[in-house]
């Protein structure tokens, strides 16, 4: 759906990101990775095959659940 500009609400972007790796950085500074499987309208996040990466390594997460209020950026991963 769209505002009445044309212009994709963030919601509306956020799903068309279903099913694909997606970077999520937390206020607290991680950086994790997965596919986005679901979210809501608080932009809590549903991930599979989260990763979190670390300054030396990378941690394996598999089903995560990312409160939306400790998130700060959503973007495609790369």
């Amino acid at each position: 759906m769209e505002n009445g500009n044309g212009n994709k609400r963030p919601l509306d972007v956020l799903g068309s990101s279903l099913e694909k790796n997606i970077l999520v950085k937390t206020k607290f500074g991680d950086d994790i990775t997965g596919i986005l499987k679901a979210f809501d309208s608080h932009i809590n996040i549903w991930m599979d095959e989260a990763r979190m990466q670390g300054e030396k390594k990378e941690v394996n997460l598999g089903k995560v659940l990312i409160r939306g209020d400790n998130i700060v950026l959503i973007s495609p991963a790369k």
